[in-house]
């Protein structure tokens, strides 16, 4: 078991609250159809000047002031969202200097893994803590999904939301029990096309086409494909992540998904036959809040005392690529 913690937790939620009975109206359906399809009661949209770094600051600042410590006392930056701010330079570098830490030197830099970006730092940096090589990292995931959804596609636009989540790790205390069992993660691009943001990048150019590059710059989801393909294959990765993690499903206390969909924590539940309470959820309040929907249920978690110390939790998700992840943990 890796001796790293989770020293503190935080979030950061934007300022325009979004009901679905807003949405409903929007498109034109009845009324509760988009909380009835969707299990959301309302999200939240980021204003213009709520920028990914703005937010994403913002939660870190509650994470240093529930780990007890000051920017300045961080030894790395990771940014951990699905989506840049802009293409360079990367995310955390741009919280750095949201941080006030501008002239720092601390170093930062992004890790990328789309909606399991968060778990893929997470265990990118507890190698690290482990190995000396840092002692306070910042981990915060911030997502503006607004930003890229097409309005007129409601069966996708309901799900997102925007927000920031953060942790602070660092090396467990002598005396404590926390630290990391495991950790395990699985690639299938075969279902690379199901969620996509196509333009962005370098494969459409916008001096050569203008126009595609604009059709490819919003959210793409065949969530039908992508619901089936990951439910055939989640059963197998739960299992093997379990074995990496040397542990049984009935020791763990709290499971903490990535919070996808209603459909979606509702198959993992059935699939686990998880009692009543020991998935955390906050989708109906928050929505998919992509990369940054699993630590904004651990800090739920940890703030409502679902979470305390002692406890085993499992971190799971998925993500577009399409791939698995998950950290099974002593808090």
């Amino acid at each position: 078991m890796l001796s790293v913690q989770i020293l503190g937790t935080g979030e950061y939620l934007p300022s325009h609250r979004v009901d679905s009975s807003t949405l409903d109206i929007r498109w034109n359906k009845p009324a509760g159809w988009t909380l009835r399809h969707a299990g959301i009661e309302c999200r939240h949209y980021a204003a213009d000047h709520e920028t990914t770094s703005l937010m994403a600051a913002r939660a870190a600042q509650s994470a240093l002031a529930a780990a007890g410590l000051q920017a300045n006392q961080l030894d790395c930056i990771v940014s951990a969202c699905s989506v840049m701010e802009q293409a360079i330079p990367c995310s955390a570098a741009l919280i750095q200097r949201q941080l006030g830490l501008g002239e720092s030197g601390v170093p930062a830099f992004d890790v990328n893994a789309t909606c399991l970006s968060f778990l893929a730092a997470l265990d990118t940096m507890s190698l690290a803590v482990a190995a000396g090589r840092y002692r306070h990292v910042l981990i915060v995931s911030s997502e503006i999904a607004s930003a890229g959804l097409r309005e007129e596609d409601a069966e996708t636009c309901m799900l997102f939301g925007d927000g920031a989540g953060a942790v602070v790790i660092g090396p467990a205390a002598a005396q404590s029990r926390a630290g990391i069992k495991g950790a395990h993660f699985e690639t299938y691009s075969a279902g690379a096309e199901l969620c996509q943001v196509r333009s962005g990048g370098t494969r459409i150019r916008p001096r050569q086409d203008m126009q595609a590059f604009l059709d490819g710059a919003c959210f793409e989801m065949n969530g039908r494909h992508t619901y089936r393909m990951a439910a055939q294959r989640l059963p197998a990765f739960l299992e093997r992540l379990l074995a990496c993690a040397k542990i049984q499903l009935h020791e763990i206390d709290r499971i903490v998904p990535h919070q996808a969909s209603a459909k979606a924590l509702a198959h993992l539940e059935a699939l686990l036959g998880l009692p009543a309470g020991k998935l955390v959820r906050v989708l109906a309040e928050r929505g998919n809040q992509m990369a940054a929907s699993i630590p904004v249920a651990l800090h739920h978690a940890v703030t409502s005392g679902r979470v305390r110390r002692g406890d085993t939790i499992a971190l799971v998700g998925s993500g577009a690529g399409l791939s698995f992840g998950g950290t099974i943990l002593v808090y």
